[in-house]
């Protein structure tokens, strides 16, 4: 796969999706240009959620697709599977003991996902989430947890989320000069717009962006989905 020099990579739900004259803009805009901009899709869906929403929403087909909140990459026309980030998530990653940390606590509700690349739960307030993480952590149990939207938790092998996933594909498969803005709007998009790169925090984000200071490298639009994006790619890239 030839190196990516300009790239939008975005999140899905509430960031490219939500807006449905917004991004028919957006695609317009990119249509238009003289160098094409490649698409990472950046979700928390698993593979044939993401699938099923971008056929929904008529998406373009992404050159990448990094699903589960960043457990899991594919890349290029076939969007094959990543193996070295998949070996990378599944070397000291232990679902069964996540689950046995959690199975009392009252407030925590498993998500059914397809596979364990990730443990999900939806959890009643912070408490519950609250104290999940404090038995992973005094039983010692290797993880990443993430905590956003006010009730989805997210325990993740160890060095995994967006932002790990994300300079990863950096480093594998974009030219280090490129073109690139990076999406979101909610907490388990943080650790992504915050690797380096321009980014946008989009209008209609979840609460809890809401005091992220931004700056020279971070754009608040004042448009929302991908009306936001399109706002900051000519920001930084028109």
């Amino acid at each position: 796969m030839q190196k990516i020099r300009r790239l939008l990579a975005t999140d899905l739900d509430g960031t490219l999706v939500g807006d449905e004259d917004g991004l028919k803009e957006l695609l317009n805009y990119y249509e238009a240009e003289k160098e094409p901009v490649a698409l990472a899709y950046v979700t928390g869906r698993h593979r044939a959620s993401a699938e099923e929403l971008m056929q929904e929403e008529g998406l373009p087909r992404p050159d990448l697709l990094v699903t589960d909140v960043g457990t899991a990459i594919f890349a290029g026309p076939a969007l094959q599977e990543d193996e070295g980030w998949s070996e990378r998530m599944s070397a000291d990653w232990r679902p069964e003991a996540v689950e046995r940390a959690a199975a009392d606590i009252e407030g925590l509700c498993r998500q059914e996902l397809p596979d364990n690349r990730r443990v999900s739960f939806h959890s009643d307030g912070a408490g519950p989430a609250d104290e999940l993480r404090a038995r992973l952590k005094q039983g010692g149990i290797a993880h990443t947890f993430i905590f956003s939207s006010g009730r989805d938790v997210d325990i993740l092998p160890a060095g995994g989320g967006k932002g790990e996933a994300l300079r990863y594909v950096m480093e594998h498969y974009v030219a280090g000069d490129a073109d690139v803005l990076i999406a979101g709007d909610s907490g388990n998009d943080l650790d992504m717009l915050t690797i380096g790169h321009p980014s946008v925090i989009v209008s209609n984000a979840q609460p809890e962006l809401a005091g992220v200071i931004t700056g020279d490298g971070m754009f608040r639009a004042s448009r929302p989905c991908a009306g936001g994006i399109l706002e900051a790619w000519r920001h930084f890239h028109g």
